[in-house]
Formats: C-alpha cells, sequence, structure tokens
C-alpha cells in the first residue's frame, strides 16, 4: 500500500459529525463525479480508482441522503489495469446537490455555498474529501515532498487554495497537462495539514521519518565542513612549511625575530596541527598564554618573510 492510500484509509475511518459530512460529501461529488440524463432523469456518477474512496462515498451517500444507487467494477483496458468503482446515484440527485450546496437556480456551481464550510471543522472535512478523491502524497521516503490535490476546473482551484490558506498551509497553484494543481511542498505544511484532515497515524509516520533524514542531512553538512576545515588547515599548514624549508635553506631562518622563529618551531615540529593545537603546545612549551588569533598572526607574518 502507497503512502497516498495509507492516508486515504485513515481519512476514510474518520468520524464526522453532520455538518462534517455534508463538506467532505460536496468535495467528493465535486472532484470525482459527472452528471447525464437517464430516462428523462438526472444520474449522477461517482468514478474512482480507489476502494476506500468508493466505499467512503457509498456510506455517506447512503447514511445522509439514502437514495437508490448502484455499484459497479470496472477494469481500465489501459497497461496499469486498475479497477474502477462507480458509484450511480439514481434518485433525489438536484436534492443531494441542493443540500450541499452544489446546486442554485442557475445549475451547478464551481464551489459549495459559504455556509457548507463556514466552520472550521467543515473546512478541514472538505479538505480531507478532496484529498480523498484527487490527492496524492509522495512517501517521506523519498528525496522531496510533495502533497497535492488536481482538479479540472481553475476556479474550483483556486477555491481549494483559499480553503487551505485559511489554515496558512501556503499552498501553491500551477496548470500540469492541462490539469489544475494546487499543492503543498513544505514538509511542515504537508505534516500540519496530515493533522488537519485528521490522518494521525501517517503524521507520525511522516515526522518520524522526515526527523530521521534531516538529522541525516545535518549530520552529512557538518562531516563535510569538517572536512573541509581539515582540508583548510592542511592547505595552510603546507604553505607554511614550505617557507620555513626555504627560510632555512636560505640561511634566513636564524635571523628571525624570536616569536616568528617559536611558531616555526611548532609548524615543524606538529605540521598537521589546527591553530587551537599550536596554541595548546606553544602554551606547553613556552610556558606562555597565546590566543588563536595571535597564533594565526604570527604564522601569516612568517609567510610574508
Amino acid at each position: 500500500m502507497s503512502f497516498t492510500q495509507e492516508v486515504k484509509h485513515e481519512i476514510a475511518n474518520v468520524e464526522l459529525k453532520a455538518c462534517c459530512q455534508k463538506a467532505e460529501t460536496a468535495a467528493l461529488i465535486q472532484l470525482s463525479s459527472s452528471m447525464v440524463i437517464r430516462n428523462q432523469n438526472l444520474v449522477l456518477s461517482i468514478k474512482t480508482e480507489n476502494a476506500t474512496t468508493a466505499k467512503r462515498a457509498f456510506k455517506l451517500m447512503k447514511e445522509q441522503f439514502a437514495p437508490k444507487m448502484n455499484l459497479s467494477v470496472m477494469k481500465r483496458m489501459n497497461l496499469k489495469k486498475n479497477n474502477v468503482y462507480e458509484i450511480q446515484v439514481l434518485t433525489k440527485v438536484t436534492e443531494i446537490l441542493t443540500a450541499l450546496g452544489l446546486w442554485n437556480a442557475q445549475g451547478l456551481t464551481s464551489h459549495p455555498t459559504k455556509a457548507i464550510v463556514r466552520k472550521e471543522c467543515c473546512a478541514r472535512a472538505y479538505l480531507a474529501g478532496a484529498f480523498l478523491a484527487a490527492g496524492s502524497i509522495n512517501s517521506p521516503k523519498k528525496s522531496n515532498y510533495h502533497c497535492e490535490i488536481v482538479t479540472q476546473d481553475i476556479n474550483h482551484a483556486n477555491y481549494i487554495q483559499s480553503i487551505m490558506n485559511r489554515f496558512d498551509l501556503g499552498a501553491k497553484y500551477i496548470l500540469r497537462r492541462k490539469q489544475h494543481v494546487v499543492y503543498l511542498k513544505a514538509s511542515e505544511k504537508i505534516s500540519d495539514f496530515l493533522r488537519m484532515v485528521q490522518a494521525n497515524n501517517a503524521v507520525l509516520d511522516f515526522e518520524d521519518i522526515r526527523i530521521q533524514r534531516d538529522f541525516h542531512n545535518n549530520l552529512t553538512r557538518l562531516d563535510n565542513c569538517e572536512v573541509a576545515n581539515v582540508m583548510k588547515t592542511m592547505a595552510a599548514a603546507n604553505d607554511q612549511l614550505e617557507v620555513i624549508r626555504h627560510l632555512i635553506d636560505e640561511g634566513r631562518y636564524v635571523e628571525l625575530e624570536p616569536k616568528l622563529k617559536e611558531v616555526a618551531e611548532l609548524r615543524l615540529a606538529y605540521p598537521e596541527a589546527s591553530l587551537n593545537e599550536l596554541c595548546e603546545k606553544y602554551e606547553i612549551q613556552y610556558e606562555k598564554p597565546i590566543s588563536k588569533s595571535g597564533m594565526k598572526h604570527r604564522l601569516a607574518k612568517l609567510i610574508q618573510q
């Protein structure tokens, strides 16, 4: 089972209040249904490739409106040959759509009425329904974090984005292959979204894997930084050693002032030592303190000889 399927399974088992049932059902219908006229009657057809989503939609419709419904399963003929679950709502279609704020005197609306999502709990339920119908999320084990909801209508995409941003999720929009996509990229915002739609076990899994990856990445960066510092120290030490040996070969080493000769002798004795280590050796050998900046200044002056 993919991470998306796990999240949908968890959402589909959340117990909802009556007002939230309407909101979630409205999103499911908007994102996974179409209407046809059959025998001069309106028929609502809800299609999905996700069995969990189909079961949730059937349950919500039955509990709230008890219409006459048919449930069928077909198999796609493409390469994946996925099952397609279809719920046909044969009666009470306009009554259902009106109750969900999706139908008015002019016909179908691009989004529910404000009353459907006025409460915070209902807005959360609407987003949960939207994710059930047309959402996906990358596994946190993958290198990039991504959560999205896809719709065929730009007005509806803007509506979903506005609902998300009521909760400060920072949702973004993009047109991709004629589909309108509302998405989240920041790992913290995806975690907030999962928490908001009550996928609590998914939140724990997501956060656990995210924290482990972030810890590993930070550790790697620290290791890389430490390696870079070691390489920098070795390069500087090699330059200093080269100058000191050149001074010895030319007979100018004995002419160095005492302070420079002291650090030169230390560098010859400890060619791989860092500045901090040279300071410690200096205090032990000469029984007087020297700061890191003082050691750095003397070595720089030595290079100039």
